[in-house]
């Protein structure tokens, strides 16, 4: 698990530079869809963007209510429209629900850590599926430590870590909140 690099290892981009290497939050590629939805209107420094060719969705929730549900229904039909659903096997099945946990997750530690979610962000090319959650709040992310399995709460990092390819928090200088991330695999 990575809390800083932008993007996994591998042909996704240069790691970034600097000891730390926390970077700025994501920006749209140009002429990529966006699905309709508009990205915030300043835009930080960012690492590089979606590879060519990628599939990129945004939803705002500003003024939105019942966020988690919104965000899984925003996710579940981008899988529809990118064919990971309906799913012809079981591996492709648990790979789509992998992708709503993870989504219901992130969102939900925004609202209960950083005041809500302003803006999902998915990302798709042939290896990869990018969720970032961009919210306004100043804490750290982190799966609790140790893990208490049978306890209630506290499992949503613990979640996103064992679920996913890498995840991390990118944050911008000067700009308020972060971005927390999280990468999958998609689906064979």
């Amino acid at each position: 698990m990575s809390t800083t690099r932008p993007y996994s290892p591998g042909d996704r981009g240069p790691e970034p530079s600097g000891a730390s290497g926390v970077s700025g939050g994501a920006a749209p590629a140009a002429g990529v869809p966006d699905g309709g939805v508009a990205a915030p209107t300043a835009e930080p420094a960012s690492p590089p963007g979606p590879p060519a060719g990628a599939l990129v969705r945004r939803l705002s929730f500003e003024d939105q209510s019942g966020v988690v549900p919104l965000a899984r229904d925003f996710t579940r039909q981008a899988l529809y429209d990118w064919g990971w659903l309906p799913a012809a096997t079981a591996d492709r099945r648990a790979a789509a629900e992998d992708v709503l946990l993870v989504v219901s997750e992130l969102v939900t530690n925004a609202c209960l850590h950083a005041e809500g979610p302003d803006l999902l962000t998915i990302t798709s090319d042939r290896k990869v599926i990018r969720l970032e959650v961009t919210d306004r709040g100043t804490g750290q992310p982190s799966p609790r430590t140790p893990h208490r399995a049978g306890r209630p709460g506290g499992h949503g990092m613990f979640i996103v870590q064992r679920l996913c390819l890498d995840w991390g928090v990118q944050r911008t200088p000067d700009v308020a909140g972060k971005t927390v991330w999280a990468e999958l695999g998609t689906p064979a």
